[in-house]
């Protein structure tokens, strides 16, 4: 039986000594921006950020609208587990990919909604971030939580999550894992390591009502 427990990833890696204290404090993935954005790296730095990463922890590339020789790319490269989509990519590019697929979905309000009907079969896993603007994503705010309360589905939580609020996240919703970044940031790519604890263990310590947990697809 798997563990009755929130996983953890940790997004817009940019720094050898984040990814070691990220790895050391139990975290279970690792999230490298690859689209623009002031957190970007491109594959050569996430090699060098991922040598000799010890087994069982996941790497994601974080994309927005790649084209489909960028995802051919990065499937080639080795380096990661999963690719992360956060643009208005087709769900046929997420079907194609030989690695696990993220579907991000910014929301803003319910419309924004519709988008899990047209992700949910093509993607392995859907993410909910907070959209301001034509902002999506490293937005450092939480969208309104209770427009996806009622989701009969597993999903990752993301969108302003931190210390100050993981335990009210976790408490009101019940997601399968909890992606966070600019909460747990001094700057953008640059992890505050007492902030990153703090937010992990309280994540750590929380224990959902088991007979609510959505079980994994593969189960």
């Amino acid at each position: 039986m798997l563990e009755n427990r929130t996983m953890i990833k940790v997004c817009g890696m940019t720094r050898r000594e984040d990814v070691v204290y990220a790895v050391n404090i139990g975290v279970d993935a690792l999230g490298f921006i690859l689209a623009e954005s002031p957190r970007q790296v491109n594959l050569d730095q996430v090699r060098e950020l991922t040598y000799n990463l010890p087994p069982f922890i996941a790497r994601v590339a974080v994309v927005v609208n790649p084209e489909p020789e960028n995802v051919t790319e990065i499937e080639e490269s080795g380096l990661f587990d999963y690719i992360q989509f956060h643009g208005s990519e087709e769900p046929k590019l997420l079907e194609n990919t030989v690695l696990k697929s993220v579907k991000a979905i910014s929301i803003a309000g319910k419309k924004d909604l519709a988008a899990v009907e047209k992700y949910k079969e093509s993607a392995d896993y859907l993410l909910f971030d907070t959209k301001i603007g034509s902002q999506t994503g490293g937005t450092g705010e939480s969208f309104d939580w209770s427009l996806i309360n009622e989701l009969q589905l597993p999903y990752i939580l993301a969108g302003g999550l931190g210390a100050d609020n993981i335990e009210d996240a976790l408490k009101k919703l019940n997601p399968l894992a909890v992606d966070i970044n600019s909460q747990v940031e001094n700057e953008p790519g640059k992890k505050n390591h007492h902030l990153l604890k703090k937010t992990v263990e309280k994540t750590r310590n929380f224990r959902p009502k088991s007979e609510t947990k959505i079980k994994l697809k593969f189960i």
